[in-house]
């Protein structure tokens, strides 16, 4: 196990206040399913893609959990802690152990096939789940009112999936082929985050957990499609943050 380095452990406090704020200051309530979503899993994805795994589960776990408890959850602290820690931990993880023996040709086929199945997951999760009137709650504690109410067109959702398919396959065909292992990273450590709370409600807490899911895949695909834009935009303003980190 490699040492601890200063950065990591700065790293590890400070974005685990970020996680725990958006978490908290940015939250979407959808009337017609009567869901909430927030955009914390951003800012998880984004902790464990810099700095890798331990970062990305002590700011994953503790930011969320933090945020649970300041939000008036407690009941879901616990299993936070370990959910979201865990997901941390898989994306930071995966994303360092890209296999190395894949030939250009087959990087090419895996991105383009992951950069259709994450658009296709973000235009059909958001079209039917996160279209029609939603509510913009800003701030902490959240607002009585909504800050904004808007309408989101379903084509808005089928955009950005279109966008999110056609870029990565853009990226994988022209200029990285294993572009995609960043998409399949994030996808494996959500899921985890899905099952994650699916049993956990389903089976301690004794609710219907299934019209939870499109809320938290709708949430891992928010954060893939923020997430990998900015973490390659930080990583080509700080060419050096990768070195310094051991990404």
């Amino acid at each position: 196990m490699e040492p601890v380095r200063p950065i990591q452990l700065a790293a590890s406090a400070v974005f685990a206040a970020l996680v725990c704020v958006a978490t908290m200051v940015f939250t979407v309530y959808v009337p017609l399913t009567r869901g909430f979503f927030n955009i914390g899993e951003t800012m998880v994805y984004t902790t464990a893609l810099l700095f890798g795994p331990y970062v990305g589960a002590f700011a994953g776990g503790v930011g969320s959990m933090a945020a649970d408890m300041l939000l008036g959850y407690p009941h879901y602290a616990p299993a936070t802690l370990v959910i979201k820690a865990a997901e941390g931990y898989i994306v930071g993880f995966l994303s360092r152990k890209r296999p190395r023996s894949l030939s250009s040709g087959r990087w090419k086929l895996y991105t383009t096939c992951l950069g259709v199945l994450a658009g296709a997951l973000i235009a059909v999760i958001g079209s039917r789940y996160y279209s029609g009137m939603v509510e913009l709650y800003l701030g902490y504690p959240p607002p009585q009112q909504p800050t904004l109410v808007i309408y989101v067109p379903a084509a808005l959702w089928y955009g950005l999936g279109l966008v999110v398919a056609s870029s990565t396959v853009f990226m994988g065909l022209r200029f990285e082929p294993e572009f995609g292992w960043l998409v399949f990273s994030i996808l494996v450590g959500g899921l985890e985050m899905v099952a994650g709370y699916f049993l956990y409600e389903q089976f301690l807490l004794g609710v219907a957990a299934i019209v939870e899911v499109p809320v938290n895949v709708g949430q891992m695909a928010v954060g893939l499609l923020v997430a990998i834009p900015l973490v390659r935009a930080l990583w080509r303003s700080m060419p050096g943050l990768q070195r310094m980190v051991g990404g």
